[in-house]
């Protein structure tokens, strides 16, 4: 009788956490789905209206990235960057606890980037709002600050699906995407209702989605050759993952040295911009979509118009607006940068797979970067349908080792290795994880001069002494 009773109470309790959680989730999602709504109409309605200007949008980047720096400095300092670093550094510190400004700060900032074609995403402020949006709703109805950290959990898997229309993706990047080898699970379930609810509530109000079943127009059917190409592919996007965030960690430091006041950076790395546009073309600027969706299109001679370096451009042209104060998101130009390095491995290997391989890339370059490997696979799944399940999940995860201890969220805490001959300081934040193998082969050097040292001293003792006897045989001699 008490192992019933013990039984029923355990069952009671968990059946009114899980109905809490399916009511606050809900509610969050809701919310969150009409705020990025509204985020992404007037994201669209910006964007119709820059024909309008009577000279080229993108000669606003200097006045918009001056703009857009006075306004985070002035009322929201948190909402600086791109969001989802802030929102897993305020996870992590602050339990989840986000200033109220951050969410329409974030949002006009946002806007004035890209409405001048500043190289940013839209996922981030979508997860900095929902975040944000959660962590009101705790104060207000008094949560403790594990339960705030659950609900701003679910804001970023809420604003991740209501931005791309990938709810189950969404949901497992919230809770993938904060510490690197651990899923929470104890957030799983919230997660998946807040990216169901904010994603439905978008589409209600109007938002419309892309998708692309390759298999309509494409074989990609199990084969070895074809398996072979993908891992060799995976290496490629590991390296242009690990090629994004050094020169991201690059132009952050040089930027960062320069003794010039914030506003001028601003004025000056949106001329420099101008300039790149002028010489490069607008196809790099803004969100991309179009390059992104001409290179996923079914048809062997729309990609053949992009060049093969379009990759590399576009991580110069995200790193400095997002270096110079430009706000916005990362994960949209990394789409842009996989889906473009995708297409150039395919053309570089003389594969007609192109419209794979970019798919590939579009996924496998998320999954490296940002240390999402499942979510990028089930990203894959939902954006291209079933039959690219094997090959996005065997690339992304071999783009995830590839790219090593490193991230655009220098903010993730490491929990894992990703390789039992590093050593590596598990459980601190990522920028810090390779102290110890530094210090231990700085170590290691030291100990091989110094037994090279006293190895030369020894042969410097043999050749004196060998003289020595030369010279006292010739002598007696």
């Amino acid at each position: 009788m008490r192992m019933i009773r013990k039984h029923l109470t355990e069952q009671m309790a968990i059946f009114l956490s899980v109905a809490k959680w399916v009511v606050l989730s809900s509610v969050i999602g809701i919310v969150i789905g009409a705020i990025v709504t509204l985020f992404l109409k007037i994201l669209i309605v910006g964007e119709q209206n820059r024909a309008d200007l009577p000279f080229p949008y993108f000669y606003l980047l200097p006045l918009a990235l001056f703009l857009t720096v006075f306004l985070i400095r002035t009322f929201a300092p948190n909402a600086e960057g791109h969001g989802t670093e802030k929102v897993i550094e305020a996870v992590h510190k602050k339990h989840g606890k986000i200033d109220l400004a951050v969410i329409p700060v974030k949002l006009f900032a946002t806007v004035l980037t890209l409405f001048a074609g500043g190289s940013v995403g839209k996922e981030g402020p979508g997860a900095q709002i929902g975040a944000g949006t959660a962590s009101l709703l705790s104060d207000i109805l008094g949560f403790s600050k594990e339960d705030r950290k659950k609900l701003v959990i679910c804001g970023i898997s809420a604003g991740f699906a209501s931005v791309f229309g990938t709810p189950i993706a969404g949901a497992i990047f919230g809770v993938e995407v904060l510490i690197i080898g651990v899923i929470l699970y104890d957030v799983l379930l919230p997660s998946f209702i807040a990216g169901f609810a904010a994603f439905t509530t978008a589409q209600f109000l109007g938002i419309e989605y892309t998708y692309f079943d390759i298999h309509f127009f494409q074989s990609v059917t199990l084969d070895l050759p074809l398996i072979l190409k993908v891992v060799a592919a995976g290496i490629f996007f590991g390296i242009v993952s690990d090629l994004i965030v050094t020169v991201m960690n690059m132009t952050h430091h040089f930027i960062k040295k320069l003794s010039l006041h914030p506003y001028l950076v601003a004025l000056l790395g949106g001329a420099v911009l101008v300039l790149l546009t002028l010489v490069f073309g607008e196809m790099y600027l803004g969100l991309g979509l179009g390059t992104i969706k001409d290179v996923l299109t079914p048809h062997p001679y729309i990609p053949a118009d992009i060049p093969w370096y379009a990759f590399i451009l576009k991580t110069i042209f995200t790193s400095i607006t997002l270096g110079v104060g430009g706000s916005g998101g990362i994960i949209t130009p990394l789409f842009y940068i996989g889906a473009t390095s995708g297409m150039s491995f395919a053309q570089i290997i003389g594969d007609s797979h192109v419209t794979l391989f970019a798919a590939l890339g579009f996924v496998s370059v998320l999954a490296g970067a940002t240390n999402a490997p499942i979510a990028a696979t089930i990203m894959a799944v939902e954006l291209f349908g079933l039959e690219i399940a094997h090959y996005a999940a065997l690339s992304a995860v071999i783009s995830f080792l590839i790219t090593g201890h490193r991230s655009v969220f220098p903010s993730q805490i490491l929990a894992m290795k990703k390789s039992e001959m590093l050593e590596v300081r598990v459980g601190e934040v990522i920028e810090n994880a390779d102290v110890d193998l530094e210090e231990k082969e700085i170590g290691r050097i030291r100990n091989i001069k110094k037994r090279l040292q006293k190895r030369r001293e020894v042969l410097s003792e043999k050749k004196k002494r060998k003289v020595s006897t030369l010279k006292q045989e010739k002598k007696e001699a």
